[in-house]
């Protein structure tokens, strides 16, 4: 008998699980040296968000009464993805790399509470059925693996941030 597939939820939770352990290495040997872990890490961040926005949210908001928790979790994402592509296009000696690493971390550690605590538990009341929508997020993530072996990622695609004109400037000076 074949072995079960894990359902959307279970799926998911497992993605959290991997990149808190990946977030914890980096934590203990820091930035240098590590540009291929962080790499790992905006990788599995990136596949992660790709599936939930483009199989789990919309079916959230398709079942549930009150989707401020898919809301929440879009801008969640496009926060992350602004530090992901910063990182991406950083070397390791940037002054802010290890930085950006450790607030990534924060902002996710943040968004996956919020998830497992709340919008995982609506959508299963919601009646999403889980084995389908973890089948279909398996199908396409064994996509997305392939597709970004080797780190080779697209920009990031934001859907709450409207694109707003930053200008960099340098860290200000103590007096």
């Amino acid at each position: 008998m074949a072995a079960e597939k894990p359902d959307a939820v279970a799926l998911l939770k497992a993605d959290h699980r991997k990149v808190e352990e990946l977030f914890e290495k980096f934590k203990q040997g820091g930035a240098e040296g590590n540009e291929a872990l962080v790499l790992e890490i905006c990788t599995e961040l990136s596949i992660h968000a790709m599936l939930e926005e483009e199989i789990f949210y919309p079916a959230c908001q398709k079942a549930m009464d009150d989707a401020d928790a898919v809301s929440e979790a879009y801008v969640e994402h496009d926060g992350a993805k602004v530090l992901i592509a910063e990182l991406i296009d950083s070397e390791a000696d940037n002054e802010f790399y290890e930085a950006k690493v450790m607030v990534l971390s924060e902002m996710i550690k943040h968004h996956v509470a919020e998830e497992e605590k709340t919008l995982f538990p609506e959508a299963k009341k919601a009646g999403l059925d889980m084995q389908a929508l973890g089948a279909k997020m398996m199908e396409r993530k064994e996509e997305l693996v392939s597709k970004f072996a080797g780190g080779n990622l697209p920009p990031p695609q934001t859907r709450s941030f409207t694109g707003h004109k930053l200008v960099q400037a340098a860290p200000l000076e103590a007096d």
